[in-house]
């Protein structure tokens, strides 16, 4: 036996799982098919947004609140500045569907929460050009979390704790027997009592026949513009935002390192053959949509995108991650199909995964996460 738990993939998820496992065991080892934090990952991209605002089953907001507490406890033990705390908005227009949905939401969490007109919108801030009937919801604990610092900070902080991680170790398949499970990568081979498969994107092929039905992977996309006066746009002036007005939709973060502002449309992941072949230019389309959104809302950007690039991630039919093991006697544990929405919770994800592929806790109230719905369904 090499040891108690192995984790495949320490991308988003996997690396938050290895730091977590690593305070409960010293002999967790860490297996990435590429280099930590690698440019083609789903984390790629500078940053994703941290928020306790959001629309959907209000079952996530004790993942985010626990999520937030263990960003603050990377950053104590590692020294690393990793969740840019600018606050975020949710901007929409005052009678809309997103909106609605997203202060039900809230209603039922208790989240801290400022609605803002649009006159307190201009007053506040005014880089945002609203339409007529546009508010936005104030988050004061949104953020900007910085992906690359936060995956590298991870699995540093879990090699200090005792783990082991072996890099550029693609995993070719994965066999459960009766006592461990067998890994494999090229004509090595290891064995471990229980394995997380975390591989984002790349897991589909380490996945049961029932579970690759139900995903997809997908391509995402990103983009930055330059801004007229950067500083109207530091993370001090500019929270991070999502806006949904009409026909318009997008999101982003100021402009973290003091040049460029990230400003995506919003919603665009489109099927992709594999998450190898991802197609990192954007479309003719692609380009005339965004800077269009971007011409609109954004006066002080200026409106020619000067970078932009393309990520894999895995969906699930139903949007929800795979959060389990594959069945009550496998000893297999999935941390995957995040469909382009886990990284703000990935050091609680992580905290589950770790805990509960180790026997050390079970979290209960998660079975919209359970991979099992599928194989009921």
């Amino acid at each position: 036996m090499d040891g108690k738990l192995a984790i495949i993939g320490l991308g988003s998820i996997g690396s938050m799982a290895l730091w977590q496992a690593s305070r409960l065991t010293d002999s967790v080892v860490g297996f990435e098919a590429h280099s930590p934090a690698h440019a083609r990952s789903a984390a790629g991209g500078d940053t994703r947004l941290f928020r306790m605002i959001y629309r959907g089953n209000p079952v996530y907001y004790p993942i985010l609140s626990r999520s937030r507490e263990l960003w603050a406890e990377l950053e104590a033990e590692t020294g690393q500045s990793i969740l840019t705390r600018c606050g975020g908005l949710s901007i929409g227009t005052s009678d809309g569907s997103y909106l609605k949905s997203l202060l039900e939401t809230t209603r039922v969490t208790g989240a801290i929460h400022q609605v803002l007109s649009r006159g307190e919108m201009a007053e506040r801030y005014p880089q945002h050009n609203l339409r007529p009937d546009d508010i936005a919801v104030y988050d004061p604990h949104a953020g900007a979390l910085r992906t690359d610092r936060a995956i590298t900070a991870a699995i540093t902080a879990a090699e200090a704790n005792g783990a082991t991680v072996n890099t550029n170790t693609p995993i070719d398949s994965i066999t459960e027997t009766d006592t461990g499970v067998v890994i494999t990568s090229g004509a090595n081979s290891w064995t471990f009592e229980r394995v997380i498969v975390a591989s984002g994107a790349w897991s589909k092929q380490l996945m049961p026949e029932y579970l690759r039905a139900h995903t997809e992977t997908k391509r995402i996309f990103l983009s930055w513009f330059v801004a007229r006066e950067a500083e109207q746009f530091s993370p001090e002036k500019f929270p991070v935002f999502i806006r949904i007005s009409g026909d318009r939709s997008m999101y982003g973060a100021p402009a973290v390192d003091g040049v460029t502002v990230k400003a995506t449309l919003d919603g665009r992941g489109a099927p992709t053959p594999a998450a190898d072949s991802v197609p990192r230019d954007l479309t003719p389309d692609e380009i005339s949509e965004t800077t269009e959104t971007v011409s609109e809302f954004f006066p002080g950007l200026i409106p020619s995108i000067v970078r932009s690039d393309a990520y894999p991630d895995l969906f699930t039919s139903d949007s929800q991650p795979l959060m389990g093991f594959l069945s009550e006697s496998s000893r297999i544990y999935s941390a995957t199909g995040y469909s382009g929405a886990g990284f703000k919770m990935a050091t609680g994800y992580g905290e589950i995964a770790a805990s509960e592929a180790l026997g050390k806790r079970w979290f209960d109230g998660l079975d919209f996460l359970r991979p099992q719905r599928f194989q009921e369904s």
